[in-house]
């Protein structure tokens, strides 16, 4: 009823059926376990922007079976013609867990070729080099206004924040940070993003219905198939590498510390996790993003 309407049952089609299964396949696995959680299709949206992990085949046939076992009756009582629930097939394998890019595979993206059509080179080289340097979700990275680039005490700094005006937000409380910019990027030249006049930081983003970026990230599963990039590695995988080289680094680069920068819920709370713009915690962050390095990316074109 929420996807489709309060449709009487002899309306319900195939077709209908088909694009219920293709929004329960989009749905985040955690949807409906918590009291605030969002509608449909806001939760869909959420889970393509973030990276999140959707229903299993499992799970979606188990909701299948039970229409199916309703509209059986309602076949049998001559209500309706036929089941357009019964006859669906589902991919019940186990899932295919991402993992982090490979320096060959960095080194490879490096020298590919894009091209896209509705995604400018610009908007593509500033979204992949920024995700490897800060390890921001493809949502946050498409919502970034020109606005967000601030200097907090002396070091310049992406705020991942709500904006009310646009119903945009992180997706926690965790997701409002500071993440300073790295070395790299503001030597590559990350502050020519900024254009006069421009709300956005990459404003050739469609702003459809969807959510912004959504057409970036068709255009990037794409390319990456084309170049022959297995499916375990996805956008979502540049947050999986900046989260194990992080997590892997020795020195005195603390936990909670990766935890604030990523925008994780810390696993213990104190006055510390929400203190972002203190000299201490701003550069505390930085020392956090200035350990990040990767040897066979080299950043492809200036974002002139």
């Amino acid at each position: 009823m929420e996807a489709f309407g309060d449709k009487p049952v002899d309306q319900i089609t195939g077709g209908i059926a088909g694009e219920f299964r293709d929004m329960l396949f989009a749905l985040p696995s955690t949807h409906g376990k918590h009291k605030n959680s969002p509608g449909i299709h806001d939760a869909i949206l959420r889970a393509r922007e973030q990276g999140l992990e959707t229903l299993s085949g499992k799970t979606v046939k188990n909701h299948f079976s039970r229409l199916s076992a309703l509209w059986g009756h309602l076949v049998q009582r001559e209500i309706v013609a036929r089941n357009p629930w019964a006859g669906w097939t589902y991919d019940v394998t186990q899932k295919i867990d991402r993992r982090d890019w490979t320096d060959r595979e960095l080194a490879q993206l490096s020298t590919a070729r894009w091209t896209s059509t509705t995604t400018s080179l610009r908007s593509y080289v500033g979204l992949i080099t920024i995700a490897l340097y800060t390890g921001m979700r493809l949502g946050e990275l498409c919502n970034l206004r020109t606005q967000d680039i601030v200097t907090v005490n002396g070091i310049r700094c992406f705020h991942v924040r709500p904006h009310p005006e646009e119903n945009w937000s992180p997706k926690t409380a965790a997701g409002t940070r500071l993440i300073p910019l790295h070395s790299h990027l503001l030597q590559w030249g990350v502050l020519d993003l900024v254009q006069e006049g421009e709300h956005y930081l990459f404003p050739d983003l469609n702003p459809s219905a969807r959510g912004r970026g959504t057409d970036f990230a068709q255009a990037f599963s794409k390319f990456k198939k084309r170049l022959g990039l297995p499916e375990t590695v996805t956008f979502h995988s540049f947050r999986h590498t900046v989260s194990t080289k992080l997590r892997n680094q020795g020195g005195n680069i603390r936990e909670l510390w990766i935890d604030t920068l990523l925008g994780h819920e810390a696993s213990h709370r104190s006055q510390g996790t929400t203190t972002y713009t203190s000299s201490i915690a701003v550069q505390n962050l930085q020392q956090v993003v200035e350990a990040l390095d990767y040897p066979t990316f080299q950043i492809p074109l200036p974002p002139h």
